[in-house]
């Protein structure tokens, strides 16, 4: 309330629009949840209760099987315990907040019931023996959380869905479900490695369908008293459609569960990478320079990340939205200046400072209006930390020094002297949160930075790059993130190596004039001379040569000491 009266008043003044900006996550009570310690607790028990009730129904759907006793629950409950203990000491960093500590635990309940519905399923159709067990979707939960929160929360799930199954499951021969489980659960998440494409999926659901076939017939014959009831078809044909079905769901789902829990895959940073998008085709037609400027970014952080072992495609698509703020305002950018009218001449270095840092919030805006990826927004937010912008806080210091002078000498009066603070001509922050904000932060700066460095070589860059990152360091932009000094040293290694590979030298080719010239003097000059042929082209029309006319004669080779 008292927002809107002040910016009322101000609307009155002649000093605002009267509009709200958008702000990121402002007031979310799904925020507050992603992190509480209660929320934290809430989700345990849900889990806890759940297993239960699975357990209990396990048991009944075949009947004749023994009603679980408190015994039964006390160990199932010693499982799960030493599961939330392992996912508290040893993936600490996977699950970060409430949010994916309940898609971990849900995906594993969901395993578990399709396994209880695939035993109902099965003893209505007269399956018994291994069938029963490897016709389970074992592979569900390790593919999920391979795909979207990385190999060891597949292995994680490959583990806990394996010995949870064999508790709820107790219809079937245990020892049976721990090897099928175990071995197409680890299996999957091997078949899972950088999936870039959706059709990875279907193809890790048939290599495991084609697994559990395999390991079905096998368990048929070992057994050595398999029942007529079942053919051979059926033992091969239904743990083999099993697993296409499960790669084929969870390609499916997938879109379904990174709206509802937050998360983002890397399938999903690839789509989103499209240069197509109406912001992009914006920037490449109102603000070229930028643009341009944002295509580099994205190929130093996303090489940078790929040194580190960050996200490599969710660096590149966030460097590509990274400066989508400048669209507001693109002509007062130096990237998009035309060198002959610079508007910053007509204004006060105050004015200039306010006018580029505002970029940061108006991407912000942009990237809310355009429904963008949250870390897309998180990344515009922190690209620029808390960083000055000293060329125009360094104007404003002259600026006043000049004054003060016109003061002493009487030429003007003190009240004239303008007032600068540096908080005025800081960014508002936040610094960079995550190791991709900072790297998309520190090549900002090297980029931009390299533009302006004449005849750069390897010894320049490197310097330029290691007083830009140990600038930042100091000046505690980096305070936030989770880059160790390893890391950074991989940076700007990675930087170093990027940008000499864009700004390497190339061979000055002579026009044809010059070329013509220069063999009608050499020619004068040396009449007896004889061009040097290579078979293909004489040697004065190669760009790399020196030309016939300068060619040195190399000094006979001294034999060796020993003749």
């Amino acid at each position: 309330m008292f927002d809107s009266i002040r910016r009322a008043k101000l609307q009155r003044a002649g000093l605002s629009c009267g509009k709200k900006r958008l702000k990121h996550q402002e007031g979310d009570l799904m925020d507050e949840l992603r992190t509480h310690p209660a929320a934290t607790v809430a989700v345990y028990g849900t889990f806890f209760i759940a297993l239960g009730l699975l357990m209990k129904l396990g048991a009944s759907v075949i009947p004749g099987t023994v009603t679980p006793q408190p015994i039964a629950y006390l160990c199932m409950a010693a499982i799960a315990s030493a599961m939330v203990v392992h996912l508290r000491v040893a993936l600490r960093e996977e699950v970060e907040d409430n949010a994916e500590l309940s898609l971990v635990l849900g995906t594993l309940l969901l395993q578990m019931g399709a396994n209880v519905a695939m035993l109902d399923y099965g003893n209505q159709q007269s399956w018994s023996g291994a069938l029963l067990v490897v016709a389970m979707p074992h592979a569900f939960a390790p593919l999920v959380l391979s795909v979207i929160l990385g190999r060891k929360m597949g292995l994680f799930a490959a583990i806990y869905s394996t010995l949870l199954g064999s508790m709820v499951c107790v219809a079937v021969n245990p020892i049976t479900f721990l090897a099928s489980s175990s071995l197409i659960g680890f299996l999957v998440v091997l078949f899972t490695k950088r999936v870039r494409r959706r059709n990875r999926l279907f193809m890790a659901g048939l290599y495991i369908g084609g697994v559990a076939a395999v390991f079905s017939l096998l368990l048929y014959e070992a057994s050595g008293t398999g029942s007529a009831s079942v053919s051979l078809g059926r033992i091969l044909a239904v743990p083999f459609i099993m697993g296409i079905v499960t790669g084929l769901l969870v390609g499916g789902l997938l879109p379904v569960i990174e709206s509802l829990f937050g998360v983002t895959t890397e399938v999903s940073w690839l789509e989103l990478s499209d240069l197509n998008h109406p912001l992009m085709k914006r920037l490449s037609i109102e603000a070229p320079g930028t643009y341009h400027h944002s295509l580099v970014v994205a190929n130093l952080s996303e090489a940078a990340a790929e040194s580190i072992g960050a996200n490599a495609a969710m660096t590149r698509v966030c460097a590509y939205f990274h400066d989508i703020g400048k669209l507001t305002k693109p002509e007062y950018f130096i990237e998009n200046m035309d060198p002959a009218d610079n508007p910053h001449d007509d204004l006060t270095a105050r004015m200039s400072a306010l006018i580029l840092i505002a970029h940061v919030k108006d991407g912000v805006d942009l990237a809310i209006k355009h429904k963008l990826n949250v870390s897309i927004i998180d990344v515009i937010e922190q690209h620029h930390g808390t960083s000055l912008a000293w060329y125009f806080y360094k104007r404003a210091l002259d600026q006043k020094a000049e004054m003060i002078r016109l003061v002493e000498q009487g030429k003007s009066k003190e009240d004239d002297i303008p007032q600068v603070s540096e908080g005025v001509f800081r960014y508002p922050g936040p610094t960079p949160q995550f190791k991709e904000a900072a790297i998309i932060s520190l090549a900002d700066a090297v980029e931009s930075a390299s533009r302006a460095m004449e005849k750069p070589n390897a010894s320049r860059i490197e310097a330029l790059v290691d007083e830009l990152v140990f600038d930042r360091m100091k000046d505690g932009q980096l305070d936030e993130c989770d880059l160790t000094i390893a890391d950074l040293a991989k940076v700007k290694a990675s930087f170093v190596k990027t940008l000499l590979s864009m700004m390497h030298s190339r061979i000055k080719y002579q026009k044809a004039s010059e070329t013509a010239s220069t063999s009608v003097i050499a020619k004068d000059s040396t009449p007896a001379a004889t061009p040097v042929h290579d078979g293909m082209t004489l040697a004065m029309d190669n760009p790399y040569a020196t030309g016939a006319g300068s060619e040195k004669k190399r000094p006979a080779r001294k034999p060796p000491s020993a003749a």
